[in-house]
């Protein structure tokens, strides 16, 4: 099963080895991964899509609330908005393949970043499902290059992620 877990975390250096090594330790493999700073000084937020059963994935979460700079641990269960962004290069030659592709662009509201005169890059932005519809639209036309952001979520609604605070070591 797909979880997409998001991992409220302090800013500082090699805590995102020490999250993903914690994966790595238990034989998963990340499928997407993208990190950020938040609206809130000194803190980022990593999210990480990963295949695993619901009970290994709450031993994860676990481990990973006992890593001192991890704040809070959300495996977007509930209901969530996700989305992440594509670059797609691809092959343009003729004016036919262009007018085909600019009806393919504009169905899935992606746009022009770069044009050449034998290739184009596209951004678009949406749910994973849409970016793969995006770029299988576009392979009959030779997919040159991709690169995917990684999905990231939020809650919907009033939900917000709140940071609990840790205790001092005594």
């Amino acid at each position: 099963m797909r979880h997409l877990v998001s991992v409220l975390v302090e800013d500082h250096p090699r805590v995102l080895t020490r999250i993903t090594a914690l994966f790595a330790r238990r034989g998963f493999n990340i499928e997407s991964l993208a990190v950020g700073k938040t609206h809130v000084s000194g803190l980022s937020r990593i999210s990480i899509v990963v295949l695993g059963d619901d009970r290994t994935i709450e031993q994860v979460e676990k481990q990973l609330n006992k890593l001192v700079e991890v704040i809070k641990v959300t495996d977007h269960r509930e209901p969530h908005v996700e989305r992440e962004m594509a670059l797609v290069k691809v092959h343009t030659e003729g004016v036919e393949d262009r007018l085909q592709i600019k009806e393919i662009v504009e169905a899935f509201r992606a746009r022009a970043v770069d044009v050449a005169r034998k290739s184009a890059v596209y951004e678009v932005t949406g749910s994973p499902g849409k970016i793969e519809g995006f770029i299988e639209g576009l392979e009959p036309y030779g997919v040159l290059e991709v690169m995917r952001s990684g999905a990231i979520a939020m809650s919907r609604g009033e939900s917000v992620l709140k940071p609990r605070m840790k205790k001092e070591a005594v």
